[in-house]
């Protein structure tokens, strides 16, 4: 035995003077039998008995304590099996240095380096009843260490088949190192499920095992493979309460998940963990996004027993979309009115983004784009454009707009479907389906050539812009939505769409009547419209202004006041374009492009103010 040997089993003799029950052992028959924690007073009195005691003194330092029961972890020199980590954790961060494996977000490679590049020898036994048994035998004869696959039926050295397996079993570490390959038929790498699933795309985890999972697996994955686990380590932050507290059963400030799923639903609480979040950063379990993510499912529910309840007959919209698709290949542009061109070209633009985002790990940036389009745009805006249409009773316009509905909800779902899988699939199941029915196994939507309508897109933001600034000016008055009033509309650019959407600003717009002019000359041609625009409210945008006579509906006093705000606020803006534009270090120092924004918006914002205090001149 050398030097090194016989030190420690000397150390382990003295420091195993108690035993696992942390009673005394014989070595000093007086303290035999005592309790560690007593024979350590014993022995200091002992030691002052005899005069062998130097001093006492108090000092502060850390104590590892139990986490369950609270008592002083006694350290204990016992005999353990390594696994020699330098080379293996080599391969590891080579894999990552050079590119073949990617952490996303990439700051968390510098935890995954430090690891590895420090690395200690690994401890893989552990004194535990449940997890894999080493796999070493015992000779009970010569005391040879036998290690094998399976139980050995006699001892390699001395032949005798008295032998016993270690007791100890693999750190779980060690054991979950080995899950990529084999739960896929490993060492037999012939399997099916080896050759389709090792390696897989994507691992995703927590920072917090990075150095105890990750950096195991792909150190194992590596030696016994020869190929990396995975493409790319996806890390999430951790889930933590409101006050940013990692949750824990000492603060009583966990959350039991089926509570919440009997309450909310299983895909309320998956949204409610996803939105708003960004990969790599903690996440905050905030109460009120399960309300958020349940009114969401209701709002598509609601949605979708609409569209089901409104669809016009299904065998008509298949002999319909037969047409479109396969003879033509493209939807004839005559069947396409302005909103219909509005939302699929706002459609493909969401299943562009979505996709990258999803290729990127943006999960939260997507789920929140997507919850916006179909809360906002395709429910609040679509919906009640098309509804007309939808209640006419002109049947083909009802199969055209019934297959738009249908087309765009649905494949909405497809795009909302991996985040909200129960409730999407429940709804696309109820609507005409093309090619399966099945969510989970559709086909993911693609961007398409021949829905490029950026022109009818910019349009109909406008009409919406024009919209929701009508309703601003009548509840500014309280005037009630029953009230119909005229529209008197001066464009020189919208004049087309405008009179296109003629059917939608009536309804959304609370009119009864809409007059579209290029410009105001042609307008003010006819007394009568002259007298219109001297008692009217005015909604003064870029490149449209729209009036809406008084008669009837507000008092004229009000409507002057509000035209003095407007002319304050449109005076500011004015100002402060006009004192940007003339500070030498912003035109000098700004690229080109921004000072010309700038330029094109002092201008509109000066034509707007000009006619803001036209239309007061003429109310007083």
């Amino acid at each position: 035995m050398n030097d090194y040997q016989s030190g420690l089993r000397h150390n382990l003799e003295i420091i195993s003077v108690f035993d696992d029950d942390n009673k005394m052992g014989d070595l000093v028959p007086k303290y035999k039998g005592m309790d560690l924690l007593d024979a350590r007073k014993a022995i200091v009195e002992d030691l002052k008995e005899i005069g062998a005691l130097v001093k006492e003194e108090e000092y502060i330092h850390n104590v590892g304590k139990c986490e369950r029961c609270k008592n002083t972890i006694e350290p204990k020199v016992s005999e353990q099996w390594f696994v020699a980590m330098k080379d293996l954790a080599k391969k590891a961060a080579d894999s990552v240095r050079n590119g073949e494996v990617r952490f996303v977000p990439k700051k968390y490679e510098k935890q995954y380096f430090n690891w590895l590049d420090n690395i200690q020898d690994w401890c893989i036994s552990r004194q535990l009843w449940w997890g894999h048994r080493i796999p070493a035998y015992y000779c009970d004869e010569c005391g040879h260490i036998n290690v094998a696959k399976t139980a050995p039926e006699k001892c390699e050295k001395c032949g005798s088949t008295h032998l016993h397996q270690d007791e100890d079993t693999l750190d779980t570490w060690f054991s979950s190192a080995l899950w990529p390959f084999s739960t896929l038929g490993w060492p037999n790498t012939e399997t099916e499920d080896y050759k389709t699933f090792y390696p897989t795309n994507v691992l995703v985890t927590g920072f917090d095992i990075i150095t105890f999972w990750v950096s195991r697996m792909m150190s194992q994955g590596l030696e016994l493979t020869g190929k990396a686990p995975f493409k790319d380590v996806l890390i999430h932050g951790m889930v933590r309460d409101s006050q940013g507290r990692k949750m824990s059963k000492t603060l009583g400030n966990g959350i039991d998940p089926t509570q919440i799923i009997d309450e909310y639903g299983a895909d309320a609480l998956r949204f409610a963990v996803i939105s708003g979040t960004t990969m790599g950063n903690d996440i905050r379990y905030m109460p009120e996004k399960l309300e958020q993510a349940s009114n969401f499912a209701n709002k598509i529910w609601n949605a979708a027993k609409f569209i089901i309840n409104s669809l016009a007959d299904e065998q008509k919209v298949r002999d319909f979309c037969y047409e479109v698709y396969e003879k033509n290949k493209s939807y004839n542009s005559n069947m396409l009115r302005i909103e219909d061109k509005w939302i699929l070209n706002k459609f493909d633009k969401l299943v562009a983004d979505v996709t990258r985002n999803i290729e990127n790990y943006d999960l939260g940036v997507a789920l929140d784009k997507i919850y916006n389009f179909i809360w906002n745009e395709f429910c609040d805006w679509y919906i009640e454009m098309v509804k007309p249409r939808i209640y006419s009773d002109n049947e083909e316009e009802k199969v055209a707009v019934s297959d738009i509905l249908n087309h765009v909800f649905g494949s909405s779902l497809k795009l909302l479907h991996p985040f909200m899988p129960f409730v999407t699939s429940e709804i696309y199941s109820k609507l005409i389906c093309f090619g399966t029915e099945d969510l989970i196994v559709a086909k993911w939507p693609k961007v398409r050539d021949e829905f490029v309508f950026e022109k009818e897109e910019e349009a109909v933001e406008k009409i919406k812009e024009l919209i929701v600034g009508i309703r601003n000016v009548r509840n500014t008055k309280n005037i009630h939505p029953s009230k119909k009033s005229e529209l008197i509309i001066i464009t020189p650019k919208y004049a087309k769409e405008i009179l296109e959407a003629e059917e939608i600003l009536l309804k959304l717009g609370f009119a009864d009547k809409i007059e579209v002019y290029e410009n105001k000359e042609a307008l003010l041609n006819n007394e009568e419209n002259k007298e219109k625009l001297d008692n009217s409210m005015s909604i003064i945008l870029s490149d449209i202004e729209v009036y809406i006579p008084l008669k009837g509906l507000i008092d004229i006093e009000e409507e002057r006041n509000r035209l003095k705000a407007e002319v304050t606020r449109l005076e500011g803006e004015v100002a402060r374009g006009e004192k940007m534009l003339s500070n030498p270090g912003f035109v000098n120092k700004a690229p080109e492009a921004k000072v010309n924004e700038e330029k094109e918006k002092l201008a509109k914002y000066k034509e707007m103010l000009e006619s803001a205090k036209e239309r007061l001149e003429k109310l007083k």
